[in-house]
């Protein structure tokens, strides 16, 4: 539990995360085309408007979003407010094919993430028009962590197209040790192989310097294009385009639920954690100590006698050993140096160092 706890945070320490699916809906809607003013007679005075620019046609593009939840219905009720649309996007790129010189209009829009930006559930463009037109939309996801694409020369060694900063070094770091590309005698050195060798432009490259050299082969991820066709007639959709896409979030309820385990680690349940310990230790002493009774008791059953006399025979052996008895010794085993590493020796040397301590003490005979 101790082991589990440090792991847990540790796992504090980076960002947990999970793939999730990015729900990305577009839609139009249209006004002002003449089969409305068909179908709906102007009334008096409407002449005004169309100088005012309220019936000039025109259609309105939006591009909503939305993360899927795929949690239990409990952990629905009981989550956190969800992240708008926004947050989910880094830039976003909305341009269609129609002639910018026909309404003096530009046929394209950016926005683009900044400091202090307003987070938000869509996007709307509205521009003036009465023709179909084809709208493409540019996504440029943001990822926590942020992911990069390797470029060509560095995809062909390690064959990963989009990944992490952490994770393309790593998976360097993995080939050059299947590879054997560290130097035998300098270890801080990486020796380049036909394929790394135009990457690191050099023969030889220090390893600290590998985060530096990934840097110039890594660019931004291609956006996710989707294209949509905006018509404007009578016969125009009246529902909604949905795309799904992947995308790597921070796991918020893994994140909560590991920091509930360590906030519960209080000083209480450490000291807890210690006498548990403890009272394993004791009860594994014990489960050693009957093992050793119960294997004393089964050879003394097989053959008692025997086991009697064999029982005797070494306490007399150790007895005289420790008294210093050469008798009890015999030649063949002061040939072994194991003999001399037995649990006994100690014991012996110390009784002899004592008789040996204790004579020199007495006083000579006759005083």
């Amino acid at each position: 539990m101790t082991r589990k706890l440090a792991e847990i945070s540790d796992a504090l320490a980076r960002t947990p995360t999970v793939t999730r699916t990015l729900r990305v809906f577009l839609s139009h809607s249209v006004s002002g085309q003449s089969w409305q003013e068909a179908a709906a007679p102007l009334q008096d005075g409407a002449s005004m408007e169309v100088e005012s620019g309220q019936a000039i046609p025109a259609w309105t593009f939006r591009v909503e979003g939305r993360l899927l939840d795929v949690g239990s219905a409990t952990s629905r009720q009981n989550k956190t407010p969800a992240r708008k649309f926004s947050s989910f996007v880094k830039r976003l790129v909305v341009d269609w094919d129609q002639d910018p010189n026909v309404y003096a209009q530009p046929n394209m829009v950016e926005w683009q993430r900044g400091p202090g930006v307003t987070e938000q559930d869509g996007f709307e463009v509205k521009r003036r028009g009465d023709q179909d037109v084809n709208v493409r939309v540019l996504i440029q996801l943001q990822h926590t962590p942020e992911r990069f694409a390797l470029a060509p020369e560095l995809e062909r060694v390690l064959d990963i197209h989009e990944d992490t900063r952490t994770n393309i070094i790593t998976a360097l770091w993995n080939y050059i040790k299947i590879n054997s590309l560290q130097d035998k005698v300098d270890r801080k050195l990486i020796r380049a192989d036909a394929d790394l060798r135009p990457i690191f432009n050099a023969d030889t490259v220090n390893f600290h310097d590998l985060p530096q050299l990934i840097n110039r082969f890594l660019q931004p991820p291609p956006p996710i294009t989707l294209n949509y066709t905006l018509t404007v007639g009578p016969t125009a959709p009246s529902g909604m385009q949905a795309f799904d896409i992947d995308i790597e979030t921070e796991d918020v309820s893994l994140k909560a639920r590991q920091s509930a385990v360590v906030l519960s680690m209080t000083s209480e349940s450490a000291k807890g954690l210690a006498a548990l310990d403890d009272e394993i230790a004791s009860t594994a002493q014990a489960v050693r100590n009957a093992q050793q009774k119960r294997d004393f008791l089964l050879r003394f059953a097989e053959d008692p006698a025997r086991f009697v006399e064999s029982w005797l025979a070494s306490q007399s052996r150790d007895l005289e050993v420790i008294l210093g008895n050469d008798h009890g010794v015999k030649d063949e085993d002061l040939k072994r140096s194991d003999f001399f590493r037995l649990p006994w020796v100690e014991e012996a040397v110390a009784v002899q160092e004592g008789l040996r301590v204790a004579n020199a003490l007495q006083p000579p005979p006759g005083r």
